[in-house]
């Protein structure tokens, strides 16, 4: 389906709904300790005004400008003017795999006592846009300027930030009709993205990671040392994630068909298990060190409970 109706099915509406009922006390204060972070002890500019929305702080309404026009209006301050986000997808050809699609196409035999995806229609790709739609409708609630990168194996499609409430439906559509086809270069298309940031940015990248992590990490922290912040979102598969196969399994190379290799799944089950953690430490200690938030999450759990989660966590840091 070729619209944005593929990101807002009834089931997902209800989600982002609920997003949007708890933003007022999470999602404002999860972007406002961003925008705020680099500005603890140092006074901000008054920038200009925006009319008010219900949520805004009351103390931030411009009485003046209400006694002279009727009209309610609240300050905007230059810190909070820096803050254009920009959803960051990966369209590698591994990103569209639905793990138990494939199994049973398959005939490959999976353990009973697995939880299962949250949502057996989703890929991965499907599973980014319903974390960015969601992450992109709660920037454009306040009024921040959101914009969309996807990349192959350099950047295939940039939409433009804007914070127009239209915004969401021209990215949904843009991304209902783009295809995770074939190889991919993080590291390249991130570098190639940071000369375009103008300004403070939030960038928040959407991937399953399959790639050699450390030229990720370099660009990375090149996107961290130009003064952005970075939400790196590592989604798997639940299958990638838990690895419940059994019996013998012919594994083939989603982005080099070609290649195929027969296992015993259950012989390689803590050998790989064992790499997946290694390879989500070895993010999580990087990320951590270079202050890039890692949020490493598989499709076994639904993305708003997966991103509530993530918020909650922000707004306690930044209490």
């Amino acid at each position: 389906m070729s619209s944005a109706e593929k990101y807002l099915r009834p089931e997902v509406i209800r989600q982002v709904s609920r997003l949007d009922l708890r933003a007022k006390f999470i999602v404002q204060g999860f972007l406002t300790g961003l925008h705020a972070s680099p500005f603890h002890g140092f006074s901000v500019e008054f920038s200009e005004h925006r009319k008010y929305t219900p949520g805004d702080d009351l103390k931030t309404l411009d009485w003046n400008v209400y006694a002279k026009t009727g009209r309610y209006y609240v300050k905007k301050y230059q810190a909070e003017t820096n803050m254009t986000g920009y959803l960051v997808m990966d369209l590698s050809k591994s990103m569209d795999w639905n793990g138990r699609a494939a199994a049973k196409a398959a005939g490959v035999r999976l353990d009973r006592t697995s939880p299962g995806p949250a949502d057996e229609t989703l890929t991965k790709f499907d599973y980014c846009v319903c974390l960015a739609a969601a992450l992109g409708y709660l920037m454009i609630l306040q009024q921040d300027p959101v914009g969309l990168v996807a990349f192959d194996t350099k950047l295939a499609t940039v939409v433009p930030p804007k914070s127009k409430r239209t915004q969401l439906g021209t990215i949904l559509s843009v991304l209902a009709n783009l295809k995770p086809t074939g190889d991919t270069d993080i590291a390249g298309s991130l570098t190639q993205l940071a000369p375009m940031l103008r300004g403070k940015s939030l960038v928040m990248v959407f991937s399953d990671l399959i790639t050699d992590p450390e030229p990720v990490l370099r660009s990375l922290y090149r996107l961290r040392y130009s003064g952005h912040e970075v939400i790196l979102f590592h989604v798997l598969d639940e299958l990638e994630a838990n690895f419940p196969l059994t019996g013998l399994v012919d594994f083939a190379d989603v982005e080099g068909p070609e290649r195929h290799l027969e296992v015993d799944a259950a012989g390689i089950r803590d050998d790989y298990l064992s790499a997946v953690r290694e390879l989500r430490e070895t993010y999580r200690r990087e990320c951590a060190g270079a202050n890039v938030d890692y949020v490493p999450i598989d499709t076994s759990v639904g993305f708003d409970k997966a991103l509530l989660d993530y918020l909650q966590m922000r707004q306690r840091r930044f209490g």
